[in-house]
């Protein structure tokens, strides 16, 4: 063991004489602990650079105003807490610094806590230089939250959050009884990375307390922060208690909204929103009483409903308070909403949700819509909203205070959109409102990410023939590599287990053949995608068992959201054994996006896309995204089983379209819970038709333009549902 490396340095305590203020170097766990426990007000405990595997650290102390007690690392970034390592905070005065959390999970449900157990909590203590990057428990339904804070006058600051795939909130104030309440908190200058759709609740990039305690106030500040690519489910920054301020933010290209989803008296202010057409980009969603929304600019949000650029709900008539308080006395003002899809009143009303907002205000704000269309919804009652000095640049049904004209604008030095009618200067956001830039946030020492996706074809091509073995050529593939497959027969005796994006084409379309031997013919593992192209698939070889599958998903849990991309490819003869399907999922497994493009499949014994494989309340599900276009299906016993259980709305998938194919002599097409539907221009003859559950949501459903042929008409079935689905069946011809 190495001794400690102590250097003193002069402090001088308020009121008393000079005293020396330690300095600490540590590189164990056993100098650690022994270091705590003598540190002072002044102390600096200094880790030294390196990898700290499996580090549980306590770090308590009491420190001074001035003089706090301070955990830091050697060299900024240099000490790496991996594995089972995790950081907890109680006293006051402390500060932690310049450490990073990677290759690995929290040991319990949270990294970083400002509490060590329910009687000891840290108070006017801070973190600051802190990445946490993808320290990720490995089953995704598992949940944990990156930091937690307790007590009150804490600040998160100049961190880094990047990369959180399982379940729970990245940041968490925590309210509870026997702690204070009048939290105070404040989280500055973080960078919010990508976080990609967690498939169910629980996916909130910071959670500000929960319903039980929400009709007290927590008065915590979230300002000056990136929130980029922040996707994990509807709520962004859910706000679950009273008087708190989110200002000079910047939402980047993120799903989701700010929701004021419990307690009063919030105020949202002078941030930016840019969602660059991404779907369901969100701004802000009001609910409950005295909320004040004003000087925000709200550009390219393409969300609609609840993640509308403004969605003031209607609430529940005494409602309980995990549910929907109604709004009332909100303001809404001064806010530029500038190529937006939707602007809602009334959002989410149903026969629950029957109290209209009242008393509010919402005035002198400048809103454009995408591509030229009203963005307005009124979706309920306005008696109790007044118009006042509002544009709207978009043809529509005209209300007193919102007056429709052409607003001609032109961007200013801080990027943001402006009238150029001066008679129309006072309407919309300030022009001294800058949005906060990548540099002044988050660390400098530690990169902002691109995009970590590999793209299909990115990697270099393989040729490949039928006398080579195609397992030993995927254990040397490079991420995103193409194997070019020559004209011929592969018979492919194992599952090929994909650890990484690969695509095999076929260097002849319809020229190569991939014959099954085995029952899973595609493994797709952690950090795997497929891409399929030009290629024949042949079940025939198959084992006489039930439950194969062409493409299955991990029989563990995965963390990342996988790709399957298939092109102008044949699959036949998979109907050798009962239940033989294209893809079957795996529970805690998620494709974040599945494209079928001219394809064709004859004689399925199972079902094409098996996605049925989660259950339970949670509503996690087997695929955020389903497209299907030009593609033929014969003598499918299941064209598509897509199942989103649960009740709960916080989630944006499943989608589904299926457009220009043709489905002949086959079964049911299955949608449960799917939140988006379009079943457009298809041809059905002698199949199932279409079977849809509406359960959860404000689902959107189209089925146009369908010629039906000896086929049972598409039904969409109620079942137990108290939402307002919105449904058009229309334009369906029966065929001959």
């Amino acid at each position: 063991m190495r001794a400690f490396a102590i250097t003193a340095a002069a402090t001088v305590l308020a009121g008393a004489a000079p005293l020396a203020a330690r300095e600490t170097l540590v590189h164990d766990q056993v100098q650690y602990r022994e270091a705590v426990a003598r540190m002072q007000a002044g102390d600096t405990i200094v880790l030294a650079d390196g990898e700290w595997r499996d580090a549980a650290l306590t770090f308590s102390g009491e420190g001074k105003a001035g003089q706090p007690i301070t955990l830091t690392a050697q060299h900024s970034g240099r000490v790496i807490l991996t594995g089972r390592s995790s950081l907890k905070l109680a006293g006051r005065y402390l500060v932690a610094s310049n450490l990073v959390f990677r290759d690995g999970h929290a040991p319990g449900d949270e990294v970083i806590a400002f509490r060590t157990d329910s009687k000891h909590w840290a108070e006017h203590s801070r973190i600051t230089g802190i990445v946490i990057d993808r320290f990720n428990n490995p089953d995704r339904r598992r949940e944990d939250h990156w930091v937690a804070i307790y007590g009150s006058d804490n600040r998160v600051d100049h961190s880094h959050f990047e990369g959180k795939q399982n379940a729970g909130a990245m940041m968490v104030v925590v309210r509870q009884k026997g702690m204070p309440l009048d939290n105070r908190i404040r989280i500055d200058h973080v960078y919010f990375g990508p976080r990609p759709p967690l498939g169910s609740n629980g996916g909130e990039t910071i959670r500000i307390g929960t319903s039980t305690e929400s009709a007290s106030d927590s008065h915590t500040i979230v300002e000056d922060n990136l929130f980029e690519q922040c996707d994990g489910e509807v709520e962004i920054v859910s706000i679950k208690s009273g008087g708190n301020v989110v200002r000079r933010n910047l939402f980047l290209k993120s799903q989701g909204s700010v929701v004021l989803r419990h307690g009063s008296g919030n105020i949202v202010e002078d941030n930016v929103f840019l969602g660059q057409g991404v779907a369901h980009s969100g701004g802000i969603r009001v609910i409950n009483e005295r909320q004040t929304i004003r000087n925000n600019y709200m550009e390219g949000l393409a969300g609609i409903d609840f993640t509308s650029a403004i969605a003031v709900m209607n609430g529940v008539p005494n409602s309980p308070v995990n549910r929907y308080m109604p709004v009332r006395q909100a303001l809404i003002e001064h806010n530029s909403l500038i190529d937006v899809a939707r602007v809602t009143i009334g959002a989410g009303a149903d026969a629950e949700r029957s109290q209209a907002p009242r008393e509010t205000r919402i005035a002198d704000n400048l809103i454009t819509g995408a591509g030229g269309q009203d963005p307005l919804r009124i979706e309920a009652d306005i008696a109790g909203v007044q118009f006042a000095d509002n544009v709207v640049d978009a043809k529509g049904v005209e209300v007193a205070g919102l007056a429709r004209r052409t607003v001609q604008l032109a961007r200013a030095k801080n990027g943001l959109l402006y009238p150029v009618d001066p008679k129309l200067a006072a309407l919309g956001v300030r022009r001294d409102l800058v949005p906060i830039t990548r540099e002044q946030i988050g660390v400098a020492w530690y990169a902002k990410p691109a995009s970590r996706e590999i793209a299909f074809g990115a990697g270099p091509v393989v040729r490949v023939t039928p006398a080579q073995s195609l397992s030993a050529q995927i254990g040397t593939a490079a991420p995103g590599s193409v194997f070019e497959l020559a004209a011929g027969s592969y018979a492919v005796t194992e599952p090929l287990a994909l650890r990484s994006p690969l695509t095999f084409r076929a260097a002849e379309r319809g020229g190569a053949t991939l014959r099954m031997a085995a029952a899973t013919l595609f493994q797709i593992e952690e950090g795997g995608s497929l891409a399929l192209d030009g290629v024949v698939i042949d079940g025939a070889g198959a084992p006489r068992q039930s439950g194969n599958a062409v493409i299955r998903s991990s029989a563990r849990p995965m963390l990342g959201n996988y790709r399957l991309a298939i092109t102008g490819t044949r699959f036949e003869h998979l109907d050798s054994a009962p239940g033989f399907d294209v893809l079957a999922t795996t529970p805690a497994t998620l494709a974040g996006d599945i494209s079928i493009r001219d394809s064709a499949f004859t004689g399925v014994s199972g079902a094409v896309l098996a996605l049925a494989a989660e259950s339970g309340k949670q509503g996690w599900y087997g695929a955020e995204q389903v497209s299907i276009v030009g593609s033929q299906f014969d003598k499918v016993s299941t064209v598509t089983d897509v199942l989103r259980s649960g009740s709960d709305e916080s989630t944006f998938g499943p989608r589904f379209t299926l457009s220009g194919s043709t489905i002949t002599g086959s079964g049911a097409i299955k949608l449960s819970g799917v939140q988006e539907t379009a079943i457009t221009g298809n041809r059905f003859q002698g199949s199932g038709g279409i079977q849809i559950i509406h359960s959860v949501g404000s689902p959107h459903t189209l089925i146009r333009g369908n010629t039906l042929g000896r086929t049972p008409p598409p039904t969409v079935i109620e079942l137990a549902y108290k939402g307002r689905p919105r449904a058009v069946i229309a334009d369906n011809e029966k065929g001959l």
